[in-house]
């Protein structure tokens, strides 16, 4: 009696031990610009993760295990993003990464990423994250954004069909505008452009008229801005303050009802490549994306109520992008980071509020042109002109 009795204890034992370690969370470090010139974005971006999050564990986590975040601020600053990354790994035992908002703090986590190998998903918009070469291996490095590289074909392809041949850039001198200005050369003989002038800013400059005074002088057919926050709605402010009336067209990072409430009037006509999030009711119904876009905008204003601070913008669905392609990977594939990292590179056919991802081994992102769409600001409002 005693035997068979302290047998079934022991059964009973090791059944609620395996259900306590089949509860146990499965960890996100999610670190993200919280207080820094980034915040902007980076603030919405952590709403939105936790919102994820909390609906893949309402639906049931992954195969009944629910994620945990653990979140982080890395106030724009890169130091502060390479010592949290290692805290991640080393301290929190995350089973993969998601962020961080800039493309400075992500090349300056990168390097011990690749290292300690820890699958990261970034929601950065520069291409370094995730080109190689000198910029250093991506093995383990994906990101939820469009590359710069696709931002600057979608524009690019417009320009060419509306007859534009001469353009001048103004580009920010930061990781993400030097990405920009890269691109930007690199693609201008493919489409038949001419750039004639290109000049270049501090993010934190808070006037750009000597630069635009020069570009106004070789009048070009188009200006390209490209930046984020509020530097874009300061060169569109000061572009009319110089009466130029050359089309101004910003880049795929300023999407965004701030930009708008920033440049005022200035705004006004100012053309860009946009994830499709921003005119998501003037999407044609056949769209594989309309329907995931509106449940998005449907959770974040309804449910959650974040519009009420963080208008939706370009870069909402990121995190939310991010997180879905994780956890889609975390329930093939498990925890094992290998077997995660190999997971997430073999996502195909995700439809996301960002578009549909087909990552591959060469491609740590898996968005192509498909996945914008021109936006123009008509009368306050953003207009989907192609």
């Amino acid at each position: 009696m005693k035997r068979g009795l302290f047998f079934m204890c022991f059964v009973l034992s090791f059944f609620i031990v395996g259900l306590a370690q089949a509860a146990e969370p499965i960890k996100l470090g999610a670190f993200f610009d919280l207080t820094g010139a980034g915040s902007a974005i980076g603030t919405p971006t952590k709403l939105v993760a936790e919102m994820v999050v909390k609906k893949i564990n309402d639906e049931g986590g992954i195969n009944g295990r629910p994620l945990q975040l653990v979140i982080a601020d890395d106030e724009g600053d890169p130091t502060k993003a390479a010592i949290i990354a290692k805290k991640f790994i080393e301290s929190d035992k995350v089973v993969a990464i998601i962020g961080p908002t800039r493309t400075d703090t992500g090349m300056a986590s990168k390097p011990i990423i690749e290292q300690m190998k820890v699958p990261t998903f970034m929601c950065v918009g520069g291409d370094p994250v995730i080109m190689g070469g000198k910029f250093g291996p991506f093995h383990w490095t994906f990101k939820s954004p469009q590359r710069t590289s696709v931002a600057v074909q979608k524009t690019y392809a417009y320009l060419k069909k509306k007859g534009i041949q001469k353009i001048a850039i103004i580009t920010a001198a930061d990781g993400f505008g030097k990405d920009g200005k890269f691109w930007l050369e690199k693609m201008a003989p493919d489409f038949g452009l001419k750039i004639m002038i290109d000049e270049s800013f501090q993010p934190t400059d808070s006037d750009m008229t000597t630069q635009l005074i020069k570009i106004k002088a070789v009048k070009p057919d188009a200006i390209i801005c490209w930046t984020i926050g509020k530097a874009g709605s300061i060169v569109a402010k000061n572009a009319k303050q110089l009466a130029i009336d050359t089309p101004l067209f910003q880049c795929h990072g300023l999407p965004d009802p701030i930009y708008i409430k920033l440049a005022g009037e200035a705004s006004e006509g100012n053309t860009m490549p946009s994830t499709k999030l921003m005119v998501a009711n003037q999407l044609p119904g056949s769209d594989p994306q309309k329907k995931v876009i509106l449940e998005f905008i449907r959770l974040y204003q309804d449910v959650f109520h974040y519009d009420r601070q963080f208008p939706i913008n370009t870069h909402s669905g990121y995190a939310w992008d991010a997180i879905y392609i994780v956890a889609n990977a975390l329930k093939k594939a498990g925890t094992d980071h290998e077997k995660l990292r190999d997971a997430i590179e073999n996502t195909k056919g995700y439809v996301g509020v960002s578009g549909i991802y087909n990552i591959t081994p060469e491609d740590h992102n898996g968005l192509g042109t498909d996945s914008m769409v021109m936006v123009q600001i008509v009368n306050g409002q953003w207009k989907l002109v192609e």
